[in-house]
């Protein structure tokens, strides 16, 4: 016969050994479920950190000052992004795509013609987001290629690209979702040719005068949508 006693925690030890081997042994199934759920998401941690660096490692083999530097600035442009995201929780962002996002946003900066930051290929520096979202296409990632091909000043518009005779293909390269914007806002704070500074929004905005008042209105739009204005 069961004895009950009023306090919860010295129940089960009143228990016959049959039904308290079983509660044992139901305690120990949950806690090896916890503990398989706590491995997988460590796996899948380690799993997703890994994803964006083997696509990295594939396109950048060698450690050298290029890589060097596109890891720098890929990592600024990614803390400064989730910062803001953290700061903005209202705007549920996707953490884990935009780090992956900011991490891969320049990885076709390798196939452009700009030696002053270790570049030494052959297309114009304008067409490093449109190559980059080439290669990412490639390797079945869609929603981050589109990443890579809008986050060119505030994006460039069709128009923008037939009045100046862009080497780009006739169509909108703006950013346009959340995560979109959030990667090319954070992304201007930051250069490439001075790793070292991060810019104010104040000089943000200066830097990006000779893209034209609307690409400054642009920015400062973005601004005030993350609250640092």
């Amino acid at each position: 016969m069961l004895k009950y006693n009023l306090h919860p925690a010295s129940y089960i030890f009143h228990l016959p050994s049959p039904i308290l081997h079983c509660f044992s042994l139901f305690l120990q199934h949950k806690k090896n479920a916890a503990s398989h759920q706590r491995k997988t998401a460590n796996k899948n941690l380690i799993d997703h950190i890994m994803d964006y660096r083997n696509i990295i490692d594939k396109y950048y083999p060698e450690d050298n000052e290029l890589k060097r530097l596109l890891i720098r600035h890929s990592s600024d442009v990614a803390r400064r992004a989730l910062l803001i995201a953290d700061r903005n929780p209202q705007m549920a962002f996707d953490r884990t795509f935009v780090e992956e996002a900011a991490m891969l946003h320049d990885i076709g900066i390798f196939t452009t013609d700009a030696p002053g930051i270790h570049c030494h290929g052959k297309d114009p520096y304008i067409k490093h987001g449109f190559n980059g979202a080439e290669l990412l296409r490639a390797d079945g990632l869609p929603h981050h290629a589109r990443v890579c091909e809008r986050h060119t000043g505030t994006g460039i518009t069709r128009e923008a690209i037939a009045a100046q005779g862009l080497p780009l293909p006739l169509q909108d390269f703006t950013p346009e979702t959340p995560e979109e914007i959030l990667v090319c806002y954070a992304d201007k704070f930051f250069s490439k040719s001075h790793p070292e500074r991060e810019r104010t929004v104040e000089q943000t905005a200066r830097s990006l005068e000779k893209f034209g008042g609307e690409s400054v209105a642009r920015f400062m739009a973005w601004a005030r949508m993350f609250g640092e204005d």
